[in-house]
Order: C-alpha cells, then structure tokens, then sequence
C-alpha cells in the first residue's frame, strides 16, 4: 500500500515538475533566441490534467480535500465518524463515475494529435484515465479503512520515522 501511495505521489509530483520545466524553458527560449518550443502550451495542458488527476487520488485517500467542517467541528465522535463516512461514499460515486467517462474519452479520442509535433493524445489521456482509476480505488480503500476504524496511513510519517 505504501509503495502505491508514494508511486502516485511521485507521478503527480513528476508531472507538476514536468509542467514548470515546460513552461520556463519555453519562457526563456522565447526571450533569449526569439523561438518557442513546439507544443508546450499543449503540453503543459495535458500534463496538467495528468497531475491533477493523479492529485485527485491523494486528496481522496488523505481526506485533506478543501472542505468547510462547521458540522463536523461540533459533531460528537460518532457523528463525525458517519459523517466522514457518508462523504467518502458520495465522492467514490463521483470519482467512479468521472473515471469511467474520462475512459471513455480515452476511446473516443481516435487520432487526434497535438497541433506542432502531432502526438497522439492517447496516451496523454490514458494515463489520466488510471490516474482517475486510482481516485476511486484509493476512495474504496478510505472508505474501507475509515469502516472499520483503521488509521489512515502517511507516506511522509513513514519517510520521517514517526
């Protein structure tokens, strides 16, 4: 589990690091030399989307989404409990279904390319598709854990010794 949850954090770390690599070096290529690298703006979009996706699937297994808790704040233990429990299972819904449709937009994509160096936009899709796949499978897994009254693990805790 731990090794699953730090690939995913090192994918959409990768991916946001990839993204400002892109996007400097396209900043200074076109100050210094007057020339751009073909395709960063559609680079940097889809690996945005990648990081994004593959993020989704942390926030979710972390539960560190943005959220307002003005109920939860002042819920008794078993409250919260149902509360972080009936959350879960509305956003697993949602991710299920947004990952089922982002695969089918991965089969619908045919040959469509990239405008400058005509990549496919296959693979830049499907790899956001088992981002979006993760979402949901590491909602199941919070989900399961937070039933059965088991903590949630940290990567970071693991790494640090704690």
């Amino acid at each position: 589990m731990r090794r699953l949850l730090g690939l995913t954090e090192t994918l959409a770390a990768l991916f946001l690091l990839f993204i400002a690599l892109l996007t400097a070096g396209n900043v200074v290529l076109r100050d210094l030399l007057s020339v751009q690298i073909p395709d960063w703006f559609d680079g940097s979009k889809l690996m945005q989307g990648i990081a994004l996706f593959w993020g989704f699937a942390l926030a979710t297994y972390y539960g560190s989404h943005i959220c307002v808790d003005i109920v939860w704040e002042h819920a008794s233990t078993r409250a919260r409990r149902w509360l972080d429990l009936v959350s879960i299972v509305v956003t697993a819904v949602f991710l299920g279904f947004m990952a089922w449709m982002v695969w089918v937009k991965v089969g619908k994509t045919g040959s469509q390319t990239t405008s400058d160096l005509q990549w496919p936009l296959v693979p830049f899709y499907a790899v956001a598709a088992v981002g979006a796949t993760a979402a949901v499978l590491l909602a199941l897994l919070r989900m399961w854990r937070l039933w059965r009254r088991e903590p949630i693990e940290d990567v970071q805790e693991d790494r640090d010794g704690s």
